[in-house]
């Protein structure tokens, strides 16, 4: 599972049993993310909850650690039995409207608040994938 947590909104996205292909879910509210989180993994097998870390051009924490660092820490409290990892995400949100412009979304469902946040979540997960696939998982 990974999470594109910000202050108003956070989206998510699963992978498949054989961790192939990223999708993404309803995008969810910051303040409802943790009882969603819980709720979801009573029900689904989840490994790991991959949590977007923003950093800038420098490779640098960015100032929206300052909010995401909270909810890593009570996220880490309700969740203990679960792997915790974080996974740069620089530059998901721009790919991701690229994605829906190429993707031939309307300006109307570009517009639609959370569509970016739950495709921004795909690129964090799918990234991860990658790179455990590159290392061997």
């Amino acid at each position: 599972m990974a999470i594109d947590y910000g202050r108003k909104r956070c989206g998510v996205a699963v992978t498949d049993v054989l961790r192939i292909s990223a999708n993404g879910l309803p995008t969810q509210r910051s303040c409802d993310i943790i009882e969603f989180i819980k709720d979801y993994c009573s029900r689904e097998s989840v490994d790991v909850i991959v949590v977007g870390e923003p950093r800038d051009m420098k490779g640098n924490p960015s100032e929206s650690m300052n909010y995401i660092r909270p909810f890593l820490s009570r996220l880490k409290k309700e969740m203990p039995d679960k792997e915790i990892v974080m996974q740069d995400e620089r530059f998901t949100s721009t790919i991701a409207h690229r994605e829906m412009i190429a993707g031939g979304f309307s300006k109307k469902q570009r517009a639609e608040k959370g569509r970016a946040d739950e495709m921004a979540a795909v690129l964090i997960l799918t990234s991860y994938l990658e790179s455990r696939q590159i290392t061997g998982w």
